[in-house]
C-alpha cells in the first residue's frame, strides 16, 4: 500500500529511538505506519510494535504486518493498551503529534480552509464536533479556545461575529466560518504570510479532539511504561505542544528520571521541507529513560 502520510523527519527519529533487532517500540500515534514500517525493518526478526491509532477510519486503511499490533483508541489511556494488549517490554515510544495529510486532502471532515466541508474536525467517532462548537458554545468560550488554543489576535471580533450570524443560521461548514472571519479582520491580516483563518481551524481542532490534555496525560505513562534506557521521542507541530513537551522533559530531568538527549529541539532541513512543506513547523524532542 502507498503511504499517503509522510512521515516527519523519519531519518532523525530511527537515529533517537536506535532500534535493533529484538526491541519493542509504540507508535502512539500510528497514522498510515510510515514511522513504524522503517523501524520494522530495523527491530526485526523478532521485535514488535505496538501502533495506536484514534481514527477508525484510518486503521482500516492501515498496512498489515505479524510483528505489529494495531489497536482503536486513544493514546491517552496508553497504560491500559498496554496492559491489555500484553506488550512486552518496551524499548522506545514514538508521539508524533501532527494530523496527516490525509485528514486535511481526503477526511472530508472539514480539517482544511482551502476546501468546502462539513464543519467537524473529529479525529474519532466519539465526543462533538467542531460545528457544535462553534453554534453552541458561548461567546466567552469560543473567544477563551480561540486566544489559548490558536493564539488568535483577533479572537474577540471574530468570536462576536460567530455569535451574530449564528443567530440568523446555522454555522455547518468550513466555506462559511471562513467567509465570516474575512468579514471581520483586517485587509492586511488577510494579506500575512499565513492564511487568516489558520489559528481559528487549529483551536477548533485542538478543543473538538483535546489535544493538548491528551498529551499531559500521556508523556506521564510513556516515561512510566519505558524499559531503564528507553527512547521517548515526541514531534510536535505547533508551540502550545513543544511546550507541554519542554516542559515534560525538563521535570523529568530535574528528578533524575530521563536525561534529555535534545538540548534544542531537532528540525527538518530544506530538502524536507520542500519535498513535504507541511513538515516545517515540526519539532523533535528526545529523552532516555535513567
Amino acid at each position: 500500500m502507498q503511504l499517503i502520510h509522510q512521515p516527519v523527519l523519519l531519518k532523525q527519529t530511527l537515529g533517537y529511538l536506535d532500534p535493533n533487532p529484538g526491541e519493542n517500540f509504540i507508535d502512539c500515534t500510528f497514522g498510515f505506519g510510515g514511522h513504524s514500517l522503517a523501524l520494522l525493518e530495523k527491530n526485526g526478526p523478532d521485535g514488535k510494535i505496538l501502533g495506536i491509532e484514534q481514527d477508525k477510519e484510518v486503521l482500516e486503511k492501515a498496512v498489515s504486518n505479524e510483528r505489529l499490533i494495531l489497536v482503536n483508541d486513544n493514546f491517552k489511556n496508553l497504560g491500559e493498551i498496554v496492559k491489555e494488549s500484553e506488550f512486552g517490554k518496551v524499548d522506545g515510544i514514538l508521539f508524533d503529534l501532527g494530523v496527516s495529510s490525509w485528514h486535511f486532502d481526503q477526511s472530508g471532515r472539514g480539517f482544511s480552509f482551502k476546501r468546502d466541508e462539513p464543519l467537524l474536525m473529529t479525529c474519532s467517532q466519539d465526543g462533538f464536533s467542531a460545528q457544535e462548537i462553534i453554534n453552541q458554545w458561548s461567546k466567552e468560550e469560543l473567544v477563551s479556545i480561540f486566544k489559548e488554543y490558536g493564539q488568535e489576535r483577533y479572537a474577540g471580533p471574530i468570536a462576536e461575529a460567530i455569535y451574530k450570524q449564528r443567530k440568523i443560521e446555522p454555522i455547518k461548514t468550513t466555506g462559511r466560518l471562513v467567509e465570516i472571519i474575512s468579514q471581520v479582520v483586517p485587509m492586511k491580516y488577510q494579506q500575512g504570510r499565513i492564511h487568516f483563518a489558520t489559528r481559528i481551524f487549529q483551536a477548533l481542532r485542538i478543543a473538538v479532539n483535546d489535544e493538548l490534555d491528551n498529551l499531559k496525560q500521556a508523556l506521564p505513562q510513556a516515561l512510566e511504561i519505558l524499559e531503564r534506557n528507553g527512547r521517548l521521542v515526541v514531534i510536535s507541530f505547533h508551540s502550545l505542544e513543544d511546550r507541554i513537551v519542554k516542559n515534560f522533559f525538563r521535570e523529568s530531568a530535574k528528578k533524575g528520571e530521563a536525561e534529555i538527549l535534545t538540548k534544542k529541539p531537532i528540525v527538518p532541513d530544506e530538502e524536507e521541507t520542500k519535498l513535504n512543506p507541511r513538515s516545517r513547523s515540526a519539532k523533535l524532542r528526545a529523552i532516555e529513560k535513567n
